[in-house]
């Protein structure tokens, strides 16, 4: 005897698994505003990936390629990239020795 006979006799529905998922219209998760991902959840009003609206970012140890992600070095590095060229040169300030001779000999 086949299974769906067996079902069909009995009147049993198999109800979790796809007549149901006919029934998934609308949204629980919409885009975040501060990480631009798809997990903003609308009735919590909280981000499943960054924790928005709360002020420190949502982080854990037990997911280390999440961190990779969005760690320092994965953005613009605005200031950062600035830094680190002026470390290479001990942070010198003013003009190069060449030009600074060549000012002060124009000046007198």
């Amino acid at each position: 005897m086949k299974q769906d006979s067996v079902f069909a006799t009995f009147g049993i529905k198999m109800t979790k698994g796809t007549s149901s998922f006919g029934k998934r219209h609308n949204k629980t998760h919409t885009l975040c505003r501060r990480c631009g991902k798809s997990s903003y959840h609308i009735q919590k009003s909280r981000c499943a990936s960054c924790g928005y609206p709360a002020k420190k970012m949502r982080r854990y140890n037990w997911s280390k390629k999440a961190l990779r992600r969005r760690t320092t070095g994965t953005g613009r590095m605005r200031y950062l990239k600035v830094v680190r060229r002026k470390f290479y040169h001990n942070f010198q300030e003013g003009l190069p020795k060449s030009q600074r001779k060549s000012k002060a000999a124009a000046t007198q």
